[in-house]
Order: structure tokens, then sequence, then C-alpha cells
């Protein structure tokens, strides 16, 4: 039998050895939960689309939602990208806010990018290959409301140098994906923020090539994707607008420059032929979540093009003046892609505005009184003694007998008297209507009684004509 102090010093090692296998359990299992938690897909990350009216912006960002039907709003529109980590089981919603294309809407700009979202923030710059004469003008004039903007927010200098920095490092620390390399580098996940990663520990021993000329000279701070859209449209300006191949080289390597200056990557997308999609949402979750990303520049294709930030420099760029032969790398953008002018005009038919009934009725009122009547009143009636005689001929004589009845109506009257009070009569009745409505400014009783002074003048025509028919009997008679 063990002495009792023995078996309690063997009481004491085991307690001891308990306790402290407790501990270590609770240390890997706090240690596990901070790691996951700190590996969490960021939910304060936001995507920033500018770009014109009819440029696709809501088309794009409905594709890459995963969505067919497209809602357009006004103003500042809010949507949000569900972006899921199928390795770790992680899913977040990426913030996206689209501004209008009308410049009047920039002022709310100041709820999307705001000091505390900007190290959160990338922005989509977009531009249509359907109408490539304004692409240039389009991409400057965001980018310069993008700059103005963000020279108003309050961010201290030192952290604006450090955002600056940041890009510098990921353009440097560019490396293209080989064929035995799975995904490119992508800064490591937890707290490290993808769009600003921060400096290596070993940066003092890594070996880091200065930039390229002409690259990041204009650093926002802020990363930037240029997005041209429908371009699937290039066989269109082939075939209608003549188009050759010197014209999209020319295009690619304008957009190419003007990428390099802000360090922006360069997609050519067409969510009609689904053409790139796909890809710009590889790419977006990858800058701006750290996800894996293995896909190579390609710039063959015209309208296929995809340029990572990074990637490209002017020796690549200058590989297009190859094949500019009218035109050259220095023209004026706006000088080379000209608008074209629409050959085929649209007719569209004119449209026609009924008169008003009464108006109507009155100018034909006032025509047919501005007619001369069959022995209108004042004029001297010829006698019939005077008249240069007539002689018949057989035709005339014929005539005369198939129409005993011509000159005068059955009751004898001139035709023209008969006819004049049949109109005067129709049209009377007509002003005479109870139609309920204004007459073009005159009330009844005045159309009333101008229609009863021209029928009284009418009638009076009327009776001068008679008279003056009377006397031409008795003269003939005597």
């Amino acid at each position: 039998m063990a002495p009792i102090g023995e078996d309690r010093m063997g009481h004491q090692a085991a307690d001891g050895s308990s306790r402290e296998d407790a501990q270590n359990l609770w240390a890997s299992i706090l240690s596990e939960v901070q790691s996951s938690s700190a590996s969490k897909l960021s939910t304060n990350r936001s995507l920033l689309v500018l770009g014109d009216n009819e440029c696709g912006k809501t088309t794009l960002i409905a594709k890459l939602q995963g969505m067919e039907d497209p809602k357009k709003g006004a103003g500042l529109e809010y949507y949000y990208i569900d972006v899921r980590d199928e390795y770790r089981d992680e899913q977040a919603r990426l913030n996206v806010w689209v501004l209008d294309g009308d410049q009047s809407h920039t002022g709310l700009l100041k709820y999307a990018l705001t000091e505390e979202n900007f190290a959160d923030t990338l922005v989509l710059l977009v531009a249509s290959m359907a109408q490539p004469w304004f692409i240039a003008e389009a991409l400057n004039k965001w980018l310069t409301v993008l700059r103005e903007h963000i020279d108003k927010l309050r961010i201290p200098p030192e952290q604006m140098r450090e955002y600056e920095q940041s890009l510098v490092r990921f353009y440097q620390d560019y490396q293209e994906p080989e064929e035995s390399q799975t995904s490119s580098p992508a800064p490591p996940r937890g707290d490290a923020n993808p769009l600003h990663p921060s400096a290596p520990v070993s940066d003092e021993e890594k070996v880091v090539l200065p930039l390229s000329p002409n690259t990041l000279t204009q650093n926002l701070g802020i990363p930037i994707v240029v997005v041209l859209t429908k371009c699937d449209a290039v066989s269109t300006l082939e075939k209608e607008h003549d188009f050759r191949e010197e014209h999209f080289d020319f295009i690619q390597q304008y957009i190419r420059k003007f990428c390099l200056k802000f360090g922006a990557a360069l997609f050519y997308t067409s969510v009609k032929d689904e053409r790139n999609c796909e890809l710009l949402y590889r790419y977006l979750v990858h800058r701006i979540y750290g996800f894996p990303f293995s896909t190579s520049a390609y710039v063959v294709e015209r309208d296929s093009v995809f340029v990572p930030s990074g990637w490209d420099n002017e020796k690549k760029i200058s590989i297009l003046y190859e094949n500019m032969t009218s035109v050259k790398p220095d023209d004026n953008f706006e000088d080379t892609i000209v608008k074209p002018i629409l050959r085929k005009s649209v007719q569209r038919d004119a449209e026609v505005v009924a008169e008003d009934e009464q108006i109507f009725l009155m100018k034909q009122q006032t025509q047919l009184a501005k007619q001369p009547a069959a022995g209108q009143p004042g004029e001297p009636a010829t006698p019939r003694a005077a008249r240069p005689p007539t002689q018949r001929t057989p035709e005339r004589a014929g005539a005369a007998q198939t129409s005993p009845m011509r000159g005068k109506d059955s009751k004898g009257a001139p035709p023209g008297a008969a006819t004049e009070g049949m109109l005067a009569n129709f049209f009377n009745s007509l002003l005479n209507k109870k139609t309920g409505a204004a007459v073009a400014g005159k009330d009844k009783a005045a159309v009333t009684r101008d229609a009863a002074a021209e029928l009284e003048r009418m009638t009076r025509g009327k009776k001068t004509v008679s008279e003056t028919n009377s006397n031409d009997t008795g003269a003939s008679g005597s």
C-alpha cells in the first residue's frame, strides 16, 4: 500500500496535468475561432460604377448579379452582388453603387464614396463600343469627376500616400501566371485589405523593379477597372461605318495608355454574347476579397481584350502600331474616330391635327362669298339687241333640242342663284347646330349674326339677278 503522502502527491500531479490540458484545449479553440472570424469575408467592400447613360452599366451589373432582367433607377442606384467562397464556405454581399450618367447627379457621390469606405472601394469606369467616338470623352470626363470628388474628401495626407503606395506595390508585385501555376498571388486573407495591401515583412530583401515610364503618373489612391461594353458591335462598325482593323487597334492603344496612367485594368465585355462577364466577376473578387485568379492577359481578339493591372507597359502597347498605316498613335482621338453621318435618315410621319369643325365651315363660307355670282349686282346688263348674232350650227341645234331647260332650272330661276341658296341653307344649318363647344373664339350669337348677314346678302343678289333677267325678257319682247 502506498503511503498517504505519496498518494496525495500523485493526485496533485494528475490535477495539474488535467488543468494544463484544459487550458491548451481552450487556447486551441479560441485561436481557431479567432482565425476563422478573421478570415470571414468583409461586408464593407463597395463597387462604384461611373459612366454615361445608355453605356450598359445597369445591364452589366445585372449580369454580375446573375439576373436576366435589369432594373433601372435614377440618381444614385444601389445594388449588391452575392459573393461566396466555396473553399471556406463563406458568403458576403458586395455593395454596388451606380451613378446616373447625368453630371447633375455627381453631388450624390458623397453617399457612395466617403472617407470611411475609401479603402474598401473599387471604381468601375464604363464606356460603350457601340459608339466608340465617345469613348475618350466619357473616360476623361468621369475620371475628372472622380478626381474632383476625391480631392474634396478629408483624408489625411499620410493616409493618402499610403493608399497610393499600396497601388504601386500591387503593380510592381504582379506576376504573369504560368501554366503550372494554379493562381496568381494575392494579398493574404484576414485583416489585410486586398485593395490596399500592406508592405511585406521582408520588403528590404525583396528586389522591386521601378515602374515603366508613363505608368501610374496619375495615382488617385483607389483601384480602377475600365470596362468597354457592347463589344459585339465591332462587326456592325465594320459593315455600316467602314471601320478597319487599324481603327480598332487605335482605340485599344488609346485606352491601354489611359489605363496605364491610372494603373487600371481593362476589360472588353458583351452581355449579349456573354463575353468576359464571368472573367470580370472573378477578377473583381480577386481584387476586392483576395480570391485566387489564374487568367493571363489577352489582347489578340479585338472584341475580347483583357489587361490586368500590372501587366501592361508602353513596349507591349507599341505592338499595335505595326497595323496602323493611315493613322498615327499620337493623333487626336476625336479626329481619328469620327462620328459617322447617318446615310439613311428615318422619315417619320408628320402628326396631323384635325381642324375645328366650326372654323372649317367658316372658312368655306368665306371662300364661297368671295366667288362672283352669275349676274353679279352692279354689273350693267348687256341689251340683247346689242349682242352679236349667234349663228346656230347643226351641232348647236341638236344640243339645244336635247337640253330644252338649259340656262334655267325647273322654276325658271338661274342655276347659280338656286345653287347659292342651297349652299347658304346648308352652311347656315351646320353653323346653327348645338355642339356645346366654343366656336373659334366667337360665341353662337356672333356666328348666327354673320350667317344671317351672309344669307341676306345672297338673297339680295338673287333678287337682282331675277330683275335683270326680267328686264332682258321685256327688251327682247319689245
